[in-house]
């Protein structure tokens, strides 16, 4: 189901169900990976313009496509100067995450250990992403945090997820490496 028209949209439809038809996440996450750099490289598909509007004290999410078939979802994220997420995961699901816009700084980390809602991370590395660059997540390898590090220009980024993500695990710094664990339902912001 489109949610917008926009240029190329037929062609990152293709190529992504073209890359969930592989028969492993892996394969499948690869190969979403390496379209996404070719299509955002290539210029081929122009996202909507409203994707680059910011929505003031949050960053932006705006489904773009969702397949009834396959089950996967295409949201872009708009990032003003400095917006960003504490550590999250994605519920379970994989996704591929391409920057089309700006540039992001994407944290990874590693689950030490927990004990009821208070967990344990460790960053284990980081990458500044400009445009033209993709990356994945499979769980249980899924904790991390993005963030616009300009301070004056806006990022967009492009996220390919296995399901819709209506909600996620966040977690709070409680101080020494300590994190509190919160349920977050996630909305999305119109499309126009």
């Amino acid at each position: 189901m489109i949610t917008v028209e926009f240029t190329g949209s037929d062609k990152l439809i293709e190529a992504i169900n073209t890359a969930v038809a592989q028969p492993t996440t892996p394969a499948v996450t690869d190969s979403l990976r390496n379209a996404l750099c070719r299509l955002i490289r290539s210029q081929e598909v122009k996202l909507p313009d409203c994707v680059m509007e910011t929505a003031g004290d949050h960053y932006a999410r705006r489904e773009l496509y969702r397949s009834d078939e396959h089950g996967y979802s295409v949201v872009a994220m708009t990032w003003g100067p400095g917006q960003g997420t504490l550590i999250h995961d994605h519920c379970g699901m994989w996704c591929v995450e391409g920057v089309w816009n700006g540039a992001l700084e994407i944290v990874q980390y590693e689950l030490l250990d927990h004990e009821a809602d208070r967990y344990h991370f460790r960053p284990v590395g980081s990458i500044q992403a400009g445009p033209g660059s993709a990356g994945s997540l499979i769980p249980p390898h899924e904790y991390h945090t993005i963030r616009n590090p300009s301070e004056d220009a806006v990022a967009v980024s492009l996220h390919i997820y296995s399901g819709r993500m209506t909600q996620c695990a966040v977690f709070n710094p409680q101080g020494d490496d300590w994190y509190e664990k919160t349920d977050r339902k996630l909305g999305l912001d119109q499309v126009h």
